[in-house]
């Protein structure tokens, strides 16, 4: 099954990060928060994505490129003209890089992309969030509701934390890290390939466009995810992934016991 990312957008709110390099890029720990995304998948089994490409495409196109180089070391004989690759980095991924537009909307990258689907089942998720989501409850889920497709429902994290009042007095300051209401889509998405037919190619929002659609039509399904959840949307975001990362506990870090070096 392939998991398409959407790594397309011009991440605006993040522009002083964005200057040079797509959002996707921007790096959490040293390692694009794409790379992230993409070891939670592959720790799940799914190792084939497909990446929609738009805005500094080619930074990531190059970063995938030199994978083999920037990860682990190197043996190079100047005699032989030859390299080795060496190191415990076995990320046995395959992944099409394909250039779907600059100004794309997200419904329209997805269905440039459909010749590069086949006919079956994919997942899809944005190039800018990371959680401790368990995918092959996602999936069962999904298989569970036989419908055309499933968006994981999520509860943003509180902007600011709370005051504990004691009296008049203030007792405590507490952290919230989940709003009680008001579930979003949070990515981590599993679709059919029927839902290809509620997009076009050139002007189709997925969120407002065909998801709405798939919903009037009782087509789609959410999985309520209440664990850890975040997207990396603000300068304030990226300062607090990186935090986590430093303090040695990111809460997405599933697929190794350790931090990589």
């Amino acid at each position: 099954m392939k998991v398409v990312i959407l790594a397309g957008g011009l991440g605006t709110r993040l522009s002083e990060e964005t200057a040079t390099r797509p959002k996707p890029m921007i790096e959490i720990g040293g390692r694009p928060v794409l790379w992230h995304i993409m070891k939670i998948y592959a720790h799940y089994g799914f190792r084939e994505f497909c990446v929609a490409l738009g805005y500094r495409g080619e930074v990531i196109k190059r970063y995938f490129a030199d994978y083999a180089l920037l990860n682990g070391s190197m043996s190079v004989d100047l005699t032989a003209r030859s390299v080795a690759y060496h190191g415990d980095e076995s990320d046995d991924w395959k992944v099409d890089l394909v250039a779907t537009g600059l100004d794309t909307p997200t419904g329209s990258r997805v269905k440039r992309l459909q010749q590069w689907l086949g006919h079956g089942r994919f997942m899809l998720t944005y190039g800018d969030g990371v959680a401790d989501i368990d995918l092959r409850e996602v999936l069962a889920f999904h298989e569970r509701q036989g419908r055309l497709a499933t968006v994981t429902a999520v509860r943003p994290p509180a902007r600011f934390g709370g005051i504990s009042f004691e009296g008049d007095l203030v007792k405590e300051f507490v952290e919230k890290p989940q709003i009680g209401e008001g579930w979003i889509n949070g990515g981590f998405m599993v679709l059919e390939p029927e839902v290809l037919d509620y997009l076009d190619e050139s002007d189709t929002v997925l969120e407002s466009g065909a998801l709405e659609r798939l919903a009037a039509d009782r087509q789609l399904a959410a999985y309520r995810h209440e664990g850890f959840w975040q997207c990396m949307d603000t300068l304030r975001d990226l300062r607090m992934l990186n935090a986590l990362w430093e303090n040695g506990s990111p809460p997405w870090l599933v697929w190794q016991d350790g931090l990589p070096e």
